[in-house]
């Protein structure tokens, strides 16, 4: 039995990396999860990974276009018709840039904000519809970034979308209280992911000496934050930013 055994899951950016993970990790739990992704074709995909597990009746895969509303809405539907009922939102998809402000463009600055944060907007909103409905509260988690308090030196527009989720998940957490359901954040820190992986030697190595636990974050790791915030173990907890990140700083 799981932590989160009977819950059901929504997870944006589900088909890979982080995501990926904590669908998995989710499914370990007890949870039944629909993964979100951003298109059929990486669904599927996602979907084939787990078809050989046991845990394959558990999972089913949403594609919806995450800023707007009505698409939304009729795929969080979907998932309740499926598994009954709607406990968790975790909101992790999210997209990132390192462009220097001189050759901004406000269609690029524009685009990050779109999925970091009128995607979590609208998608809180259409599950905090549902568990209003069903009466019984529930667990919606943002991922936010350690750049969300530190910023970081170009790309500006992710880490003021990190601030913006942030506000966002405070403000949902006292709004939503008195109806039972919490609202928090995971803020990671240099993670190991295909991102990460990419990058050279001469990159990675001054950032893993830089950070006090002496290695960089696992998918796992984020994943177990969440699991956490998901389950009734964090009942009393809401309007957390918490930092998972090995106590970086920049």
């Amino acid at each position: 039995m799981g932590i989160v055994d009977g819950k059901v899951a929504i997870v944006t950016g589900g088909t890979r990396g982080i995501g990926f993970t904590i669908v998995e990790e989710f499914l370990k739990n007890g949870a039944k999860v629909a993964l979100c992704g951003s298109k059929q074709e990486t669904v599927d995909k996602a979907l084939a990974k787990l078809a050989n597990d046991d845990l394959a009746d558990s999972v089913m895969g949403i594609c919806p276009n995450l800023t707007d509303a009505d698409s939304v809405a009729q795929a969080f539907a979907s998932v309740v018709e499926r598994f009954g009922t709607l406990d968790v939102l975790c909101n992790n998809a999210g997209v990132s840039s390192r462009t220097k402000l001189v050759d901004y463009t406000v269609e690029e600055f524009e685009s990050v904000m779109d999925i970091n944060v009128i995607a979590p907007f609208v998608c809180a909103q259409a599950a905090v519809r549902i568990m209003v409905e069903q009466g019984k509260g529930g667990s919606i988690i943002n991922t936010s970034s350690m750049v969300g308090k530190y910023g970081q030196p170009s790309g500006s527009a992710y880490p003021t979308s990190k601030f913006a989720i942030n506000g966002l998940t405070l403000s949902l957490a006292r709004e939503l209280a008195p109806l039972g359901i919490r609202v928090n954040a995971v803020a990671p820190g240099v993670t190991h992911t295909d991102m990460v992986d990419a990058l050279p030697d001469n990159l990675i190595k001054p950032l893993i000496a830089s950070i006090p636990l002496g290695r960089m974050g696992e998918p796992e790791d984020i994943a177990n934050a969440c699991l956490y915030l998901a389950s009734d173990m964090s009942s009393y907890v809401s309007g957390a930013v918490i930092p998972v990140d090995g106590l970086s700083r920049p």
